[in-house]
């Protein structure tokens, strides 16, 4: 079987500064870099080093980003015959200063990766592929002619519903697998205050509307919570000390396509993919940090 991405392909360009700027503000950074990132690109390469043979449905501009992050996807061991190059259109960027902590801010320019439309999804992209995966950084309307076309084909549809954008909730009922981090989910339902443990994340059933979704809620460093209409289960994160969380969440969502794919039981499939996640926090960048099923494995083998 396999993994299909429709997603954002991006080029990176991170600042390093001692704290994230306040509004109006002008900082100074000590260092910056290029490095490829866009969340289905994350996505696609965490999927591809987790083991699943993955293909990516997206575009990039006729620039030179475009050509190296082509090339970068392929090298990590995702199928890129699907990725269009437009003329004339730049390729997608994300610009993101991370402070000494870790934390950052993201701000994304769309470039290619909005010109995706839902003519560019066919049956033959799609393939045999039993797991598909999106998030909100390509167009809904090409995100809803996807879904539509893997459910007549019954696959299993997971959609990473970030960013956190009003419009993205006419795609909850098409999904078979809702993943949010604790900031998205208070935004969809307008919550007070962010969930932090599993039993605050349960709230995630008021997004269900049919039998046999679930949802899942990363909590941060408190782990993830796999939420059906009837039950929670919890897989607590691993402690280590951080470097750049920017594709943290990409990295969990890849590795958890991958392995559903691989018919790990979700739960299992949840512990693994906060072990992937924890790997890649300790790395600077996005797709670069994704770790391979070996270091997951060597990981988890670790003396505790």
């Amino acid at each position: 079987m396999s993994v299909c991405i429709l997603g954002s392909i991006n080029q990176d360009v991170i600042w390093r500064v001692a704290a994230l700027p306040r509004p109006g503000e002008t900082i100074t950074t000590r260092d910056m870099k290029l490095l490829p990132g866009g969340k289905g690109a994350n996505q696609a390469i965490a999927a591809a080093r987790m083991g699943a043979a993955t293909h990516i449905i997206g575009a990039v501009g006729d620039d030179a980003y475009g050509v190296g992050l082509s090339g970068y996807l392929a090298e990590s061991g995702v199928d890129v015959r699907h990725v269009a190059r437009i003329a004339g259109v730049p390729t997608g960027a994300a610009y993101i200063p991370i402070d000494d902590s870790g934390e950052n801010l993201i701000i994304v320019v769309p470039g290619a990766n909005a010109r995706v439309t839902g003519d560019d999804v066919t049956d033959a992209k799609i393939g045999e592929a039993r797991i598909v995966l999106c998030q909100l950084e390509m167009p809904i309307p090409a995100i809803a002619a996807f879904f539509e076309r893997v459910g007549r084909l019954g696959g299993t549809r997971i959609l990473n519903a970030a960013p956190a954008l009003p419009e993205g909730k006419a795609l909850f009922e098409a999904s078979d697998m809702l993943v949010f981090n604790q900031t998205e989910l208070a935004s969809y339902l307008g919550l007070d205050g962010e969930p932090r443990t599993a039993e605050e994340a349960a709230v995630a059933r008021r997004l269900l509307s049919r039998p046999g979704q679930s949802a899942v809620v990363t909590l941060g460093a408190a782990g993830a919570a796999l939420v059906t209409a009837s039950d929670v289960e919890f897989a607590p994160s691993f402690l280590v000390p951080v470097v750049d969380t920017t594709g943290a969440g990409d990295c969990f969502c890849g590795a958890l396509a991958a392995l559903l794919d691989e018919g790990v039981a979700p739960g299992q499939a949840l512990r693994l993919a906060n072990a992937a996640a924890a790997l890649c926090v300790g790395r600077e960048g996005a797709g670069p940090a994704m770790p391979s099923r070996a270091e997951v494995e060597a990981f988890l083998a670790r003396p505790s």
